[in-house]
């Protein structure tokens, strides 16, 4: 007989067993090293879109705190500057005479100039005569019982208002026209 010894077809040469076991093992790992690789990297793409819409949403938020800052201080500014204004119409409406003439004609250059500059930052003068009454852009300061006019329309101006971007810095004193108590219960019936 041959010195060989003959296999059985059931049995596993215990040598070409664990030759075949080392390169399964080796790919089954590499396949598993490769998973979590991917697996990493997608959670690194993940991370960096979560970071990169943060700081976007940072970046915006800045952005708008920003120019709300600016909107907020040049407010003041524009608040310092209301009374000088009051102060030009008053100088302007106290000397109509001649020898004012060179004088107004000077104060209505700068006053003039003080408005359009104003204009541009964004403030707008309220000038309700005729208009409805609002309580949030006017103060009643006085009313007049009348019927030439619908209950509640501005006759008259004290002291104009002004509004930056929205926000009333100051609201116009009026007299507000309102029907006398017989007229209004004559309308009612």
């Amino acid at each position: 007989m041959d010195d060989r010894k003959m296999k059985l077809p059931n049995e596993i040469d215990p040598e070409q067993s664990a030759e075949g076991r080392v390169p399964a093992e080796d790919a089954a790992r590499e396949d598993a090293d490769a998973k979590k690789l991917a697996s990493d990297l997608d959670d690194l793409r993940q991370t960096l879109l979560r970071r990169q819409a943060d700081f976007d949403n940072y970046r915006k938020r800045v952005e708008k705190e920003r120019a709300e800052d600016h909107k907020r201080a040049t407010a003041r500014v524009v608040e310092a500057l209301i009374p000088v204004i009051d102060g030009f119409e008053h100088a302007l409406a106290a000397h109509k005479e001649a020898e004012y003439e060179s004088y107004r004609k000077g104060f209505e250059i700068i006053y003039k100039q003080l408005l359009d500059n104003l204009g541009r930052l964004g403030v707008v003068r309220v000038e309700p005569v005729g208009k409805p009454f609002d309580p949030h852009l006017h103060q009643a300061m006085d009313r007049a019982e009348t019927t030439q006019v619908a209950d509640g329309t501005i006759l008259e101006v004290f002291q104009p208002g002004y509004v930056f971007h929205g926000r009333v810095l100051r609201p116009a004193m009026v007299r507000v026209a309102v029907h006398p108590s017989g007229a209004s219960n004559l309308g009612a019936n």
